[in-house]
């Protein structure tokens, strides 16, 4: 059969019945529907029927399928090729996708590279070395023997933050922080890297750089090709670690590794825990730093999105840089403080 045999379905994302009937289609693939799902194509036979299909979050490729009465036909091929030009036309050249790691040799031979993979599943990009490209970029001059590194959110930035970083600041001669790129927080990603950066100013080790794509969080690894669900939190932990070792730390000879503690939030704590054993197996220290408190209350960036909700600004001040508070009285902070009311009803 050739693609004349298929005519293409679009949608944006697809809705109704046609939903219904991709999502069956992907159960009998033993694949499930990604709910972030922005833009799906399928490859459906004269009668209906759903033969290939992939769909798109971003500049992420997911849920791509192929028929097993179809396979050898060069229907992945098409799909990836829908799908990359979607990506093109909505301004991203850098495609990247989650896979399981039996379909590496797959999509290898349909323009992707791995970035990294653990037995249960691996990053790909459709730039070769785009990784290695990306870390060189951001080395600069401010190599060591005896560098650390700090992976945070900062959804805003906080004095806590500001205390994990200036202990941690202490322990090594270069200190990497790497604020997460994706744009998945009440405050946006720019905002939030200018906010770090402006905040820790003043600490001539420390070197402030965006994640890009590559380190990633539960917020966009998706689970749509993971059987068992419960296991995708330690799954996408895996993953990230081994990123980060293989690309991060070797190159820019990190040797410490700084979180704070967490008392709140259980997904964060057992990252930590699985993090001291992977890391620490190879040649990467973990550090817990104690979290920093304001009135033996600890210091969060969910406190204060609690204290902005309510407008309470003299509390704010008090567990804020300078820095923070004055972005969070700007009219930028404002419109941010009426969404997160607006988000508690």
């Amino acid at each position: 059969m050739g693609y004349e045999t298929f005519y293409e379905e679009f949608g944006f994302p697809l809705k109704g019945s046609k939903l219904e009937k991709l999502k069956n289609f992907l159960i009998r693939e033993n694949l499930s529907y990604d709910e972030g799902i922005e833009f799906t194509v399928n490859l459906c036979l004269s009668d209906g029927k759903i033969a290939a299909t992939g769909s798109l979050q971003g500049n992420v490729l997911k849920c791509i399928a192929v028929a097993d009465e179809h396979q050898g036909e060069g229907l992945a091929a098409k799909i990836v090729t829908l799908l990359t030009s979607k990506g093109f036309e909505n301004g991203y050249s850098h495609m990247f996708l989650f896979t399981k790691t039996e379909n590496i040799n797959i999509f290898s031979d349909l323009g992707f590279y791995l970035i990294a993979e653990t037995k249960d599943a691996a990053l790909m990009e459709n730039i070769k070395g785009g990784i290695r490209d990306f870390v060189n970029s951001i080395k600069g001059e401010h190599n060591s023997d005896n560098a650390g590194a700090i992976v945070l959110n900062c959804n805003p930035f906080t004095n806590g933050h500001l205390y994990l970083v200036e202990t941690a600041a202490k322990m090594c001669s270069v200190l990497h922080l790497f604020v997460v790129s994706e744009d998945k927080s009440i405050f946006p990603a720019k905002d939030r890297y200018e906010l770090v950066k402006r905040g820790v100013e003043h600490l001539n080790n420390v070197v402030v750089h965006p994640t890009s794509d590559y380190l990633i969080s539960s917020a966009t690894f998706p689970t749509y090709f993971i059987k068992d669900t419960y296991k995708a939190g330690d799954i996408n932990c895996m993953l990230d670690l081994t990123i980060f070792c293989e690309h991060f730390a070797k190159p820019l000879n990190i040797t410490r590794r700084f979180v704070g503690t967490e008392p709140f939030d259980v997904v964060t704590a057992s990252y930590n825990i699985m993090m001291k054993k992977f890391l620490g197996e190879r040649g990467v220290e973990i550090f817990e730093i104690p979290r920093f408190e304001e009135g033996n209350v600890p210091v969060s960036a969910s406190l204060v999105r609690k204290l902005m909700a309510e407008g309470n600004l003299d509390e704010i001040k008090k567990i804020v840089p300078e820095t923070t508070f004055e972005y969070i009285i700007s009219g930028r902070g404002m419109k941010i403080a009426e969404k997160l009311r607006n988000s508690r009803g």
